[in-house]
Formats: structure tokens, C-alpha cells, sequence
């Protein structure tokens, strides 16, 4: 019976490691959506609200603001679903649109003080742990990990972006 590629013996050095670094990157994977979900739950969200907030805030942290057209595309939901999205995060305070100054027709999307303050006290010792774990490396070798982990992430979204293709081209039936 021939073993699976996920499954073969990891006779090198490399080999090993390209194992073990796959499956710490799939355990915190799990973890950090865990730790999502039970955010969510205690605060009423569905798993897309949860990733609604998560885009609104990556682009806050990038300084480039999101709008509901970008969120959509991001989330892969038509237009009509971002609104109501939208909405029930508004009205529950986690975010808030506002205006451009430059181009009133455009929208952005910022967290509310109320939701950034619930992330904040949830978030918070993670954040602390975080840090924590991180002040144990020299910035040389902090260097290394945010390329391998920039590298992953533009990876993964490759990954994601194909696989949304391939199911819109599939029939539905």
C-alpha cells in the first residue's frame, strides 16, 4: 500500500522541519479560529461577521480603509449580503461607515469605539502572550519569520482564489 505524501517518512533534517512547520501552521490555524469563534459567540456573531470584522481590521492596520465593495469581494458575497452584513454589525456598534472627505459617494468602514473596545478586552491577553513569545527572538530572526509568514499568507489566498474560481465555474444543480 503506498503511503500518502502527507504520511511518508521524513528520513532529513528538511524534511522533518517542512513536517513539523505544516503542522504547527495547521494547529494555530485551528487555534486561532477556536479563539475566533468563541469571540463570535460571545458577542452574537456568525462566522462571515467575524470575518468582516477581521477585513475591516487588517485594512485599519494597513491605513487603507476598506469599503463595502472591496469586503464583499473579500468575503466572495454579492452586494445584497454585504449590505445586510453591514447593517447588523452597525447596529450592534462593532463598526461604522463614514464618508469620504475627498469623495462623498464612497463609503469606509472603521471599527466603532464600542466594537474595538470588546476586541480590545478579548484580544488583549492574547495580544500580551503574543508579545511575550515574540520578545524571545532577535530582530534578525523576526525578520525571517514575517517573510516566511508574508510569503504563506500570499500563498494561502493564491490557494483560496483558485479554489473560489473553480467553484463558480462549476454547475450548480
Amino acid at each position: 500500500m503506498a503511503a500518502h505524501g502527507m504520511y511518508r517518512r521524513r528520513d532529513d533534517r528538511r524534511s522533518q522541519l517542512v513536517a513539523e512547520i505544516t503542522n504547527d501552521l495547521r494547529r494555530y490555524s485551528v487555534d486561532a479560529q477556536h479563539i475566533g469563534h468563541a469571540f463570535a459567540g460571545l458577542h452574537g456573531l456568525n462566522p462571515t461577521d467575524l470575518h468582516a470584522l477581521i477585513a475591516v481590521m487588517d485594512a485599519e492596520v494597513t491605513g487603507d480603509p476598506i469599503t463595502p465593495g472591496r469586503l464583499g469581494e473579500q468575503l466572495n458575497l454579492s452586494s445584497g449580503s454585504v449590505t445586510a452584513l453591514i447593517d447588523r454589525l452597525e447596529r450592534a456598534g462593532h463598526i461604522r461607515r463614514d464618508r469620504d472627505t475627498a469623495d462623498r459617494r464612497k463609503v469606509f468602514l472603521h471599527y466603532a469605539d464600542q466594537g474595538a473596545a470588546l476586541a480590545m478586552s478579548f484580544f488583549g491577553p492574547l495580544g500580551r502572550r503574543t508579545d511575550e513569545v515574540m520578545a524571545r527572538f532577535s530582530d534578525e530572526e523576526l525578520e525571517v519569520v514575517h517573510r516566511f509568514m508574508a510569503t504563506m499568507v500570499d500563498s494561502m489566498r493564491a490557494h483560496r482564489d483558485a479554489v473560489r474560481a473553480e467553484s463558480a465555474r462549476r454547475p450548480t444543480s
